[in-house]
């Protein structure tokens, strides 16, 4: 039975990611006790306690991090830098197979926004990225995505580790799509409508991240809905991890 540790396990993602898994074992960290969740606390800047928590793991889907989009260096630089290091450090102290470490959108998107200041909006007719163009990052948080993919490549190729480096979208359920979208000016919908990513298709490309066998390491895959308006390119998350989408925010939300 493989062992599956889930850091940043009480955030949306990481909700989404527990109910991914049927038959794997898993153990739930997040960095202050939950209330609803069975969880172990996991300062992930501390590497000597990262290493501990991960001992008898298999994988690690690491979702830990500061998810702000509009933070500044200071407030990313420790969970999403020094945090990253860790764990993948940790992973190869431990003997894991496999990290999935959950990039963004953010590490490629500054070349669609309409404004630097706007990281969650999308120009009128946005250029097609795939998995291999090279990285734009839109803030200091998509920066740190750049690193953490680097760092998976490094681990990859040094290692031999498992890395799949998964450019998460915007995970909203159909109401929050619904809402979001209702309070955006037109860049901003297209954004919305393109990122999407609902809790299905979550759970799914999440669980084809952590278990589906890899023909080559890293891989970097776009982990979004089957969104007819997306510019973040599918076929490769198709192909490489048999990820099947199923629904599109036009389906959603139609011509509003």
């Amino acid at each position: 039975m493989t062992e599956i540790a889930i850091t940043g396990a009480s955030g949306r993602v990481g909700r989404q990611s527990i109910e991914a898994f049927d038959d794997e074992t898993l153990t739930l960290f997040s960095h202050s006790e939950s209330e609803d969740l069975d969880t172990e606390t996991l300062e992930i800047a501390n590497r000597d306690e990262f290493v501990e928590a991960l001992e008898g793991q298999d994988v690690l889907i690491h979702l830990a991090a500061n998810p702000s989009p509009r933070a500044e260096w200071d407030e990313v630089r420790e969970p999403n830098v020094d945090g990253v290091y860790n764990a993948f450090h940790a992973a190869v102290e431990n003997d894991l197979e496999r990290v999935v470490f959950a990039s963004s959108n953010h590490a490629v998107n500054m070349s669609n926004v309409v404004s630097p200041i706007r990281p969650e909006s999308t120009v009128g007719k946005p250029d097609i990225v795939r998995p291999d163009d090279e990285m734009d990052p839109d803030t200091y948080y998509g920066v740190t995505k750049v690193f953490g993919e680097a760092m998976g490549h490094y681990y990859a190729n040094r290692h031999g580790l498992d890395v799949v480096n998964l450019r998460i979208g915007w995970l909203l359920s159909e109401d929050e799509l619904e809402d979001e979208v209702s309070d955006r000016d037109g860049a901003g919908e297209r954004y919305a409508r393109a990122m999407w990513l609902s809790p299905d298709d979550c759970q799914q490309v999440i669980r084809a991240a952590a278990t589906t066998t890899l023909e080559s390491t890293p891989l970097t895959a776009h982990g979004i809905s089957d969104n007819s308006e997306r510019f973040l390119s599918l076929s490769e998350t198709m192909l490489e991890l048999g990820y099947r989408p199923r629904d599109d925010s036009a389906d959603v939300l139609g011509g509003q």
